[in-house]
């Protein structure tokens, strides 16, 4: 995930609260106004001396980049970098920060080498693209490849603690969790986006499965279900394999009646099949091949769905290689 700054120099308050309200970790003022911007918000505020701007006009300036870098400082480089010397410094320093006016120059450096700047500077230039550069580089978590699955059977299997994962953003149609019995293959289990005659829609929620089941993370962790609490940040995941992050409100465990949905992947080196478990509910949906929502108490044997595939292992949450076989 992408630190972003925004840079008040000069103050302006306007721009300043413009950037609290878009979710930015940090501004950067000059010391006179350090009081100013924590007076408006809870905010990491930081001064010119905190991150030390080097202007890439000739060689030795990479020098002094890298040398700032390797003594503790996050250095920053000036707007107009340019990629080449950027891939020069990259290549020696474990941290930089880039200036950026614009969507397209945060997305062009956050992706240099594959690795980009950890630390994306928005100049007062490029406010007006602020809060999509954050919800782009800092709210996404890149893209999942989902492939579409065969469901083999779907049968009550009596009661079982649910969890029920309320979080404080609207999702929509398409968006949910990635949820199963196993890391190396999960189910797309949709949000509550869609209302029928009984029951108002509840977008903000997410019925994602039994309390015992692997749930996708940020960061390319699991965890158990059981163990989100207020304050989590969750994986949210689309139809198209997009991803972004949600924070948990709530989590609610429930005792209710389950579904064992059983599902398989055809992959060259033969059937791959999963499980998860599910509350018997027409409000809880997973997703159609098509992207669409559909409920789990019309789901029939044959319908294609869409689940992930990865590798099994996993400790405490982070990804390991182990030999393991999970059912």
């Amino acid at each position: 995930m992408k630190k972003i700054v925004f840079k008040a120099i000069p103050f302006d308050k306007n721009l300043v609260t413009l950037a609290l309200e878009s979710g930015v970790d940090a501004v950067l003022v000059e010391p006179e106004h350090k009081d100013a911007v924590s007076a408006l918000g809870r905010v990491t505020v930081l001064t010119p001396e905190d991150m030390p701007l080097v202007a890439i006009n000739e060689k030795s300036d990479e020098d002094e980049a890298v040398r700032l870098a390797n003594n503790g400082s996050e250095a920053v480089l000036a707007k107009g970098w340019e990629i080449i010397p950027v891939e020069n410094i990259l290549a020696q320093v474990d941290r930089l920060a880039l200036e950026v006016e614009s969507l397209d120059m945060a997305r062009l450096a956050a992706g240099i080498l594959e690795r980009g700047a950890d630390t994306i500077v928005v100049v007062p230039e490029g406010a007006a693209d602020l809060k999509q550069i954050v919800s782009e580089l800092k709210l996404s978590q890149g893209k999942v490849e989902l492939q579409r699955a065969t469901v083999k059977a779907i049968e009550p299997v009596g009661l079982g603690h649910r969890v029920c994962v309320d979080t404080i953003s609207m999702l929509k149609k398409g968006q949910g969790m990635l949820v199963g019995n196993s890391s190396a293959f999960s189910f797309l289990v949709h949000a509550e986006t869609e209302s029928n005659p009984y029951v108002a829609a509840r977008p903000f929620r997410i019925n994602a499965g039994a309390v015992h089941a692997y749930a996708s993370m940020p960061g390319d962790k699991t965890c158990y279900l059981e163990e989100l609490s207020s304050g989590s940040d969750v994986l949210v995941v689309d139809a198209s394999g997009n991803t972004s992050i949600a924070v948990v409100g709530r989590s609610k465990v429930e005792v209710r009646p389950m579904l064992l949905i059983t599902a398989s992947v055809d992959t060259p080196e033969g059937p791959v099949e999963g499980k998860v478990f599910l509350q018997n509910a027409e409000t809880i949906r997973v997703v159609s091949a098509d992207g669409e929502p559909v409920s789990v108490v019309t789901v029939k044997p044959g319908d294609e769905i869409l689940c992930r595939l990865d590798d099994a292992g996993r400790h405490f949450g982070m990804r390991i290689k182990e030999e393991i076989t999970e059912d």
